[in-house]
């Protein structure tokens, strides 16, 4: 089924071929968690610990619910990858720390989803540069324009009673 009937079909094909592109990465994504028996959600965040980072700027770094953020916490803290850590500045904070284990995790991780990246298999130099533009090309036109919901919502037509 299309998503854009009688639409393009260059414009089809195009959304089909990122559809595939982004499962892709997220399987892969996936499998590397499963490796390292981790859920994704917390090889997220281990990726957004680069210092002591508080439970709130972790929460918005991952835009998730601080509830969601203390099951990550609890997680890495079971598998010995992080620790709460009173903040300096104010001890009724807390920041989340990853412990040395976490920070080889993360060394690797990254090493790792470099090395599978498909553009660092497919692509040259020139086209690994062209392909960047592109991307902050289309990441551009995403922010300047507004969300689906956004549009929904402004555009709704009034109930009739």
């Amino acid at each position: 089924m299309s998503w854009c009937p009688g639409g393009n079909d260059l414009d089809q094909e195009l959304f089909d071929a990122m559809t595939e592109f982004v499962t892709q990465l997220l399987q892969r994504g996936e499998r590397l968690a499963e490796r390292f028996n981790v859920p994704v959600s917390c090889m997220k965040a281990i990726r957004r610990l680069d210092a002591a980072v508080t439970m709130k700027d972790l929460g918005q770094r991952l835009h998730c619910d601080p509830s969601f953020v203390t099951m990550i916490a609890d997680a890495l803290e079971q598998r010995g990858l992080a620790k709460r850590e009173a903040n300096p500045a104010d001890r009724r904070i807390k920041n989340l720390v990853l412990t040395p284990s976490g920070l080889e995790i993360k060394a690797t991780i990254e090493q790792e989803m470099l090395e599978q990246m498909p553009w660092t298999q497919a692509l040259d130099v020139d086209e690994r540069e062209q392909f960047l533009r592109l991307v902050r090309k289309m990441n551009a036109a995403l922010a300047s324009t507004p969300a689906a919901e956004e549009v929904s919502t402004s555009t709704a037509l009034p109930l009739s009673s």
